[in-house]
């Protein structure tokens, strides 16, 4: 069977020929590939960044984002059966913390995990995957248009998710509204797929949505948030530093730019008791000059949280899949139209190098069922 390879830090991509994956434990459950989308960071991969063969390999197959459908399990599987629809999440534990000896590998302490297509695992832009029971989150047929789209969703899920829990435990003497976003000011940072995606989550949650970009108000990040009941800010014509004078305060912000220096400077536009969640990651080595004083002040005096988030569990993936249930049901053509492009495998090539500026997730396709 073919997959789609490169030699990390090698500038390069390449479709090769790999052999065809069998089951060999009872546990286990093997995925005919229908779609896998595309990401930042498989982008990065392809240009010779941050990405790492398995031991004793050269290459590496790319591809985390995946959504297939099951063609066989194990003896001792039972979550699922041929026919079904699925997704396999990303990370593998080390073997050794407490996160990753409880299913947790999204919270590892040791950094010794693997990622399937990223770090020392081949990924999913084959024809055919095998893997555990336990990274299987089940997929409902009425959503397998939009199921690629799970693991993007299950990183924004996982970082609503623990901010819900951190204030939950911190305010729960004089506010026990377990919907604690609903009616709050939120902004999001960043309307590329994940971004949107938490936008989508947020706003089924009740929140009042504001997202900041650097595009113009016509293109369709900013139209599929107005659709969902989103308001839209132009990062070139309001500075992050005049958002909390001009839009309010915000209650939450979900960062998603991996901007380093307007990370720091939406800090600024949070409210009292706020909090706030990175998803972006910077390039490294870039240096900022900030008002450390200033910032340091103003967490400690508004009792605010900043927290960074990454990867995400098998909760999570299931809490993207019931956000996605619902965003099909309530805004059908917009979570639809987050999926911008559709390529054949073939083509591979032209989802990984070229990145219009209206796209937002593109998408790898290796079979229609």
């Amino acid at each position: 069977m073919k997959a789609i390879s490169i030699v990390p830090h090698v500038v390069g991509i390449s479709l090769v020929d790999r052999q065809e994956p069998r089951i060999s434990a009872p546990d286990e459950v093997k995925l005919r590939v229908l779609q896998i989308g595309i990401c930042g960071t498989d982008r990065e991969e392809v240009n010779g960044g941050r990405a790492d063969a398995p031991p004793g390999k050269k290459e590496l197959v790319i591809g985390h984002e995946m959504f297939g459908r099951v063609v066989e399990t194990g003896s001792g599987v039972t979550a699922v059966k041929p026919g079904d629809y699925g997704a396999f999440t990303v990370r593998r534990g080390c073997g050794q913390c407490k996160a990753c000896l409880n299913n947790r590998s999204d919270m590892c302490y040791t950094g010794r995990y693997t990622e399937r297509g990223i770090k020392g695992a081949d990924g999913y832009q084959t024809p055919y995957v095998v893997d555990k029971e336990q990274y299987l989150v089940k997929i409902p047929g009425k959503i397998k248009d939009i199921g690629v789209l799970t693991e993007p969703m299950s990183v924004a899920a996982k970082a609503i998710d623990e901010a819900l829990i951190i204030q939950q435990a911190r305010i729960s003497d004089f506010d026990q509204d377990k919907n604690w976003l609903a009616g709050k000011r939120v902004m999001v940072a960043g309307l590329g797929p994940i971004g949107l995606l938490a936008a989508f989550a947020l706003r089924l949650r009740g929140a009042h949505v504001l997202g900041l970009d650097v595009v113009d108000e016509a293109t369709l990040r900013p139209q599929l948030l107005k659709e969902i009941g989103g308001s839209y800010i132009d990062g070139r014509k309001l500075k992050p530093t005049d958002i909390d004078t001009t839009c309010g305060e915000m209650d939450f912000i979900f960062e998603a730019t991996g901007v380093a220096k307007l990370q720091v400077q939406l800090i600024d536009a949070l409210a009292p008791n706020g909090i706030y969640v990175i998803t972006g990651i910077p390039e490294a080595g870039r240096s900022i000059t900030v008002m450390g004083g200033d910032i340091m002040q103003q967490l400690v005096l508004k009792n605010q949280v900043v927290l960074g988030s990454v990867n995400a569990s098998l909760r999570h993936f299931s809490q993207a899949v019931a956000y996605l249930e619902q965003s099909m049901q309530q805004w059908p053509q917009a979570i639809s139209r987050v999926i911008t492009t559709r390529v054949p495998h073939t083509e591979f090539e032209t989802a990984l190098k070229n990145h219009s500026p209206n796209e937002i997730k593109a998408v790898v396709q290796w079979a229609d069922e």
